[in-house]
């Protein structure tokens, strides 16, 4: 059912319209115990929601729009395997890649749980076989760095964990990442490493992603260019890409190629051999412990209450800000420096998924699809623009990631940032009134004209909601949970609005427009174009002659 077709709509735009006139600093008056009440965990998350601008009553209605969107249904169907991508006609099963392998699922006739299992074997072997010495560089060095060459999920995912993990990587290890087809993405990373001890993972379901493989293509030109040989390249090229052939042509092995499957979408492919670079840094047993963690969401999201369970709490509170109190973003501020790719990667976990204009049955959606994502590591972010979240015009829920422990204990330095994590999200919440204002300037020695010149400036709005993730510590368990309690926040949410999540077709659009436009631009084709883009190849290909 369309979410402006449901009964709960008119209920919601009700409570919306009840919520304008109330504050949460009334709430938290009226209610001491309003943080017991609004707040859940699981294993190795602890979610604060009470500083949201909700009721019971709210609540209750947000979490039946899960019922009534038939949410277990679509839940069952995605970890059973069934086709939930029907305009890919593709299953969904990222979740089976975590799973304990107690349940054989099949995608057709193959049994994709034994095809994890060897996959997995496979990249232990050839990494333990890295990490001991019995595969070396092609001048019997042992190989001690990694480049890994790919785009989107294929770098994001593994770029976020190996960065939120460096205190769990192996001594004497380094991993690059490239991605961007601007030359200086490659060229800084070739000048830092050393071709006799480098592996190149090219990272790509088809080998044909023009980034990765004109990046690929120009690694392996440097390669032969440094010393390397044709016949070295095995030793020093490995690929994960569903197309073999393409992969041995480029030179790669054929034992060296590590499959992907079309039941993987690239922004849930961290889980899958696109993680390989994430078992060079931190060994088989930390994947493991990383696919344990998410495992326990996944349990966690299948067998949880709704009312007690974490990605659905945290979809339903989206929808009520997005649908209901005119939210267009939503901001991700972690207070942990490990956790700075974090928002990036939910950027395009979630837009990609959910920036959708029609429903599953391609018919225009009446109401709004998912936010924009942004943020950046938290204490920064308050000497820039936390500013417009206490006092402009825009409306922005945050949430706030934060570990309880430190692996880098200095001084006070990690009280400090916990301090700063909840001042924040305290000051979101309750603000600071005229008559605050007034009685701060007068203690400050203001004349009574500085204080009616000045108190309204330093009003503070609040009643700004947030919620606040609590993880003991950093470790690979949490931060796999905390990766698939957002995965699965997303799937809710594209059930809710009635969309399919799991295609991109808005991503494929520019990637065919770009080949005509780099045709026209080095003359190997004559296309008509509109005049701005005709325009501006005139413009830069002249400028590049200069």
């Amino acid at each position: 059912m369309r979410l402006d077709q449901s009964p709960l709509h008119d209920k919601l735009i009700s409570h919306a319209k009840r919520f304008g006139t109330i504050h949460m600093r009334d709430l938290f008056e009226q209610d001491p115990q309003r943080f017991a009440q609004f707040s859940a965990e699981s294993d190795y998350l602890f979610l604060d929601y009470s500083k949201n601008r909700i009721d019971q009553d709210v609540l209750d209605d947000l979490l039946a729009l899960c019922e009534e969107a038939g949410l277990s249904e679509y839940r069952e169907r995605m970890f059973s395997g069934e086709i939930i991508n029907q305009t890919e006609g593709r299953e969904v099963l990222h979740t089976a890649l975590r799973a304990d392998g107690a349940k054989s699922l099949s995608v057709g006739e193959s049994n994709i749980t034994g095809e994890i299992q060897l996959t997995k074997e496979k990249l232990y072997r050839f990494v333990e076989a890295l990490h001991t010495g019995e595969h070396l560089g092609y001048t019997g060095k042992r190989i001690d760095t990694l480049v890994s060459i790919g785009i989107g999920g294929s770098f994001l995912g593994p770029l976020l964990v190996n960065e939120a993990l460096e205190h769990y990587a192996i001594d004497g290890l380094e991993t690059h990442f490239v991605a961007n087809i601007d030359g200086t993405d490659l060229t800084r990373v070739l000048n830092k490493i050393d071709i006799e001890t480098s592996l190149f993972v090219i990272q790509s379901k088809s080998f044909k992603t023009q980034e990765t493989l004109e990046n690929a293509l120009a690694a392996k030109a440097w390669f032969l260019a440094n010393g390397g040989s044709e016949s070295a390249i095995s030793g020093h090229f490995v690929a994960v890409s569903a197309n073999t052939s393409l992969a041995m042509e480029f030179g790669i092995e054929a034992e060296n190629i590590f499959p992907m499957w079309d039941w993987v979408g690239g922004r849930y492919s961290l889980w899958s051999a696109i993680g390989l670079p994430i078992i060079f840094q931190i060994g088989a047993s930390g994947f493991e412990s990383l696919l344990a963690g998410a495992r326990n969401i996944d349990q966690h999201f299948c067998k949880q209450e709704a009312s007690s369970n974490l990605p659905v709490l945290m979809a339903v509170l989206g929808v009520w800000y997005n649908n209901y109190l005119g939210a267009e973003t939503h901001a991700v501020l972690p207070y942990d420096q490990y956790l700075k790719q974090l928002p990036g990667y939910l950027q395009q976990l979630d837009m990609e998924s959910n920036g959708k204009s029609v429903d599953i049955d391609g018919e225009p959606l009446t109401e709004n699809s998912g936010p924009v994502i942004w943020g950046d590591i938290g204490c920064n972010g308050q000497h820039a623009y936390h500013q417009l979240l206490h006092q402009g015009t825009r409306f922005v829920p945050v949430d706030f990631i934060a570990s309880r422990s430190t692996h880098n204990p200095l001084a006070q330095h990690h009280q400090h940032l916990l301090a700063n994590c909840l001042a924040q999200s305290q000051a979101l919440m309750a603000g600071k009134t005229l008559e605050q204002a007034e009685q701060e300037l007068r203690s400050d020695g203001y004349s009574e004209a500085d204080v009616a010149r000045l108190a309204r400036h330093k009003v503070i709005a609040g009643n700004k909601p947030s919620n606040t993730l609590v993880m003991e510590a950093l470790t690979p368990e949490s931060l796999g949970a905390l990766i698939a309690l957002y995965e699965h926040k997303v799937f809710v949410q594209g059930v809710i609005w009635g969309l399919n999540s799991f295609d991109q077709w808005g991503v494929e659009l520019g990637k065919t427009l770009e080949t005509q436009v780099y045709q026209a631009m080095t003359g190997q084709a004559e296309i008509e174009l509109d005049s701005s883009t005709q325009g501006l190849i005139d413009r830069l290909t002249m400028r590049s002659e200069v």
